[in-house]
């Protein structure tokens, strides 16, 4: 089991140097953990790694929970600013098609590196639980990605949970390919067709397109 985040929250980079710092940790995190996954990797191997020191690596992120989520996060970040110009804003009849290729893309970046992967949901299921920043702030931006293929600009309280809900079934599909249940074809094709049977009658249906 990942290593319980201690109390305090993780401090946030602020200065130039303070930011290339917290990069250089997350992408040494995203490639030993590509590598060894959540369990097996050493923070004082990331600290190495990223080249800084192990207390400065904690002061970032005070657990491995902390540093698994944080590189989920630092992909969402980056699908969120590439959506600005890849994705197209769903139209009556085509938005939760829309949301599917926001899935399906993330879904195969994550399962290019499987152990990468399965450490950034497990500890991504450990924040949830917590109830950490890095968990609420990742969660958000990616509901925000999903609104925006939507179409929706002014979301409502029911907007929310759609995506919530999408976003969750989506994580099981991941976990089910991981886990050998199902391929990663099939996981296409399941996504799709969530996101039909989820989306569409709220955003595709007749009430949509009037």
């Amino acid at each position: 089991m990942p290593r319980i985040a201690e109390a305090r929250q993780p401090a946030e980079p602020t200065s130039a140097e303070q930011k290339d710092r917290y990069r250089r940790i997350l992408r040494a995190a995203s490639k030993l953990g590509a590598e060894h996954g959540l369990e097996r990797m050493q923070m004082n191997d990331v600290a190495k790694e990223a080249g800084v020191a192990i207390a400065t690596l904690y002061r970032y992120f005070p657990s491995k929970t902390d540093l698994f989520v944080g590189v989920l996060h630092s992909q969402i970040q980056r699908l969120s600013s590439a959506g600005a110009d890849v994705i197209a804003v769903g139209t009556p009849g085509e938005r939760a098609d829309a949301v599917a290729d926001v899935l399906i893309g993330a879904g195969r970046g994550l399962l290019a590196r499987p152990q990468l992967a399965t450490a950034m949901l497990q500890a991504n299921n450990a924040a949830q639980l917590q109830g950490g920043r890095e968990y609420t702030e990742a969660n958000a931006a990616f509901h925000r990605v999903l609104l925006r293929a939507l179409g929706v600009a002014e979301p409502e309280d029911e907007d929310f949970r759609m995506v919530r809900i999408t976003e969750q079934t989506w994580y099981g599909v991941l976990v089910s390919v991981l886990n050998g249940v199902i391929t990663a074809e099939q996981a296409e094709a399941d996504i799709r067709l969530a996101t039909r049977l989820l989306l569409g009658p709220r955003y595709d249906g007749p009430a949509a397109v009037a």
